[in-house]
């Protein structure tokens, strides 16, 4: 198997290696019309692991984050069927999902680097993140977790556990929580001294376990969701990140998506991505986060840095890296 890959991919530049962290979305480990099983998600990411082993077998340092909406979902219905079992708390599942994806994550890219005659460890780190518990999505639930509910059951679980519930597109009612902005890293440290001595990091998977700090200094779990995208962009902006990649389902930002007159955008600068965000052009639960995300990170760039962002599709990530497509954004 051969590799393309761009000279400064592979070594970044000439003065110091490039930080990228890498998001990946849910279609890079489990795609549409899919059971879900622990074979298809490893099969899923040796395909991934394959676009990007020109990139991960560099001299850069490399971070890889990862949603884990459908996999929380069924482990949340997992603890629902086993009635003798006592109900897990969201940061845990998020805990769960971050050990068991890591594994998969790294075992699948390690196997990947092995083939072509490269060696890097890859460790997985489970990530806390600071949330303010002031925030004022802890007032306005909206992130739906977890399996569909009846009418009646929706009302006994509001009662009995004090959930929240909506009606989610008329297929049912599914329990809704915060979700609040990420503040900090917990690990940040801990994560850029493992860049620095070398190391593949996977971290902040499904957005991190959110936790609050204590006036004692102490950290205490939530039940929240943290958003993967901004997530990502806080991770990159604590560790002084110079890319942030942004795999996902498609392979370019698009303006009117989905209609006749869509059109793909390959580069935009900050205000230009701003501008069509107030337009309403990118969907509230897919392409609108990753707009925030990229602004955030880009707008946090120290004095005399470049910093850009790259949204396109898994298989895409080499050639969007190369500028041949994908969408670049970047400080106007």
């Amino acid at each position: 198997m051969s590799v393309r890959v761009p000279g400064d991919l592979m070594y970044g530049s000439k003065t110091r290696p490039k930080t990228y962290v890498i998001a990946l979305g849910g279609n890079a480990i489990l795609r549409a019309g899919q059971m879900g099983t622990i074979e298809e998600q490893f099969t899923n990411l040796r395909q991934t692991g394959k676009q990007l082993v020109g990139l991960l077998g560099g001299h850069n340092h490399i971070v890889i984050t990862h949603g884990n909406g459908p996999q929380v979902g069924n482990l949340l219905l997992a603890v629902e069927s086993a009635k003798d079992i006592p109900p897990l708390p969201l940061d845990a599942c998020s805990a769960a999902t971050q050990g068991f994806m890591g594994y998969m994550i790294q075992q699948a890219l390690s196997n990947c680097l092995r083939e072509m005659g490269l060696t890097h460890n890859i460790t997985t780190v489970i990530t806390q993140v600071i949330v303010n518990e002031h925030d004022p999505a802890f007032k306005r639930p909206s992130k739906p977790i977890g399996p569909f509910y009846s009418s009646g059951q929706a009302g006994r679980f509001k009662e009995s556990r004090g959930w929240q519930l909506v009606n989610d597109s008329d297929r049912g009612y599914r329990r809704v929580v915060p979700s609040p902005e990420p503040l900090e890293i917990q690990q940040a440290r801990i994560i850029k001294s493992m860049l620095d001595a070398g190391e593949i990091v996977i971290a902040v998977g499904g957005g991190g376990i959110p936790v609050i700090r204590r006036p004692d200094n102490s950290l205490h779990g939530v039940e929240a969701v943290i958003d993967k995208d901004m997530a990502s962009a806080r991770l990159a902006m604590d560790i002084g990140a110079d890319v942030l990649l942004i795999l996902t389902a498609v392979k370019t930002v698009f303006s009117d998506f989905g209609k006749p007159s869509q059109k793909p955008l390959y580069s935009l600068t900050d205000g230009e991505a701003e501008a069509l965000l107030k337009e309403g052009q990118f969907g509230a639960g897919s392409m609108e986060p990753k707009i925030m995300a990229s602004l955030k990170f880009l707008r946090a760039t120290p004095a005399g840095r470049h910093r850009e962002v790259i949204i396109t599709a898994p298989e895409k990530a080499l050639d969007a890296l190369a500028g041949i497509t994908g969408t670049k954004i970047a400080l106007g």
